[in-house]
């Protein structure tokens, strides 16, 4: 995927640029939370495959008092709206700036996991003048062919079973004995909370990582904003090497 560099200028909506909502070029509507002292160094949070803002909410506590956290759903997620064509991870990295735009922020602290990892290192390279730092946990920045065969049946399961029989088939393989009886109670939400959504959006966000190719590996390098990379030993999605 060749990234095409550009400089974004979007206006905020709303007194103060402070409304939840902002339309994108295409029609889709994306939603995000602000929190924080107004004057503390920004965070920006991009959430995963299907997941929505909600799952940043121990994070954002933590950094209530000492950083601006903002929060998004990416497109096909959460309160954001569901294209009807198809879209790219790089959209998903313009829809980022466009959040940043709304609420006034040149340049933030990027936090990405999973898919938003992926997003997050495509916004690096497009908007490097918008990166304070970068954080990437569990994810990748390529695709395997083992991944993209799971990602298609996970789409197929959501779509033909609903999205909460994917979450239940998922939850336990995907973290891990351990991990599954550390986290079982918040672990017992991601059934209902993935109900909240039709599975189209979630068959779209998993065409999106498909449709990315490996030419964004060559432009890594030109990341220079401070990185760190996260990643579980018991990660079975996206294993260190």
């Amino acid at each position: 995927m060749a990234i095409r560099r550009a400089h974004h200028t979007e206006s905020p909506n709303g007194a103060g640029g402070l409304m939840p909502w902002i339309q994108r070029p295409d029609g889709t509507k994306i939603h995000s939370q602000v929190t924080g002292p107004t004057d503390a160094p920004p965070v920006l949070l991009i959430q995963g495959l299907g997941m929505n803002k909600n799952g940043w909410t121990l994070q954002r506590v933590a950094m209530a008092t000492k950083f601006r956290t903002i929060a998004m759903d990416n497109r096909g997620a959460g309160r954001s709206s569901i294209p009807q064509q198809r879209f790219t991870l790089e959209e998903m990295a313009d829809d980022a700036c466009a959040v940043l735009d709304h609420y006034g922020v040149h340049d933030a602290h990027i936090v990405g996991a999973s898919m938003g990892g992926a997003i997050s290192q495509i916004f690096a390279v497009k908007y490097p003048e918008r990166v304070r730092s970068l954080t990437l946990a569990c994810t990748a920045c390529r695709n395997q062919p083992w991944r993209a065969e799971l990602l298609r049946h996970w789409a197929d399961t959501a779509n033909v079973r609903g999205l909460r029989q994917w979450a239940d088939e998922s939850a336990r393989w995907l973290v891990g004995p351990r991990s599954f009886r550390r986290l079982a109670p918040a672990i017992g939400w991601l059934g209902p909370l993935a109900t909240f959504r039709p599975s189209r959006g979630f068959s779209a966000q998993v065409d999106a990582i498909l449709d990315t190719d490996d030419s964004m590996v060559a432009e890594l390098g030109r990341i220079t904003a401070p990185t760190l990379v996260i990643v579980g030993n018991q990660d079975i999605l996206t294993p260190r090497g």
